[in-house]
C-alpha cells in the first residue's frame, strides 16, 4: 500500500490550498482515509476523515467550516480543500488509510494502518 500526499506550499493567511492523497495497492473503497497534521513541537492531530468509501465525513472543530474532504473512489484519491487558512494551520499534513476502523475510532491516528510521507503547509504573511 502506498499513499502519496501532495499540494502543500507557502500561502498567506486567508488563502486557499488543496491537498491531494493518491492511494495504490489497496481496495480503496473499503478504506477509511484520513488527514492528520503535525506542527513543530506538537503532537499529531486529527484534521478530517472520509469513513469507508465516503459513507460519513468528520472534521476537527478547528477546521470545521473551512476545510472540506472529498474522495473519488474511481481514481483512488482523496482531496482536502483548505480555505481561509490561518497561521495556526501551519503543519506537515499526512494522509492515512485504515481498513478495519470502526466509526468511533476514525479520529484516532492509532487506528490507521498506512501513512503517506506528508506535505508541508505553511501559512504566513
Amino acid at each position: 500500500v502506498q499513499l502519496q500526499a501532495s499540494g502543500g506550499g507557502l500561502v498567506q493567511p486567508g488563502d486557499s490550498l488543496t491537498l491531494s492523497c493518491a492511494a495504490s495497492g489497496l481496495t480503496f473503497r473499503s478504506y477509511t482515509i484520513g488527514w492528520f497534521r503535525q506542527a513543530p513541537g506538537k503532537e499529531r492531530e486529527f484534521v478530517a476523515t472520509s469513513f469507508r468509501g465516503g459513507s460519513s465525513i468528520s472534521y476537527a472543530d478547528s477546521v470545521k467550516g473551512r476545510f472540506a474532504i472529498s474522495r473519488d473512489n474511481s481514481k483512488n484519491t482523496v482531496n482536502l480543500q483548505m480555505n481561509s487558512l490561518k497561521p495556526e494551520d501551519t503543519a506537515v499534513y499526512y494522509c492515512a488509510a485504515g481498513r478495519s476502523i470502526i466509526f468511533s475510532s476514525m479520529r484516532n491516528d492509532q487506528a490507521y494502518d498506512y501513512w503517506g510521507q506528508g506535505t508541508q503547509v505553511t501559512v504566513s504573511s
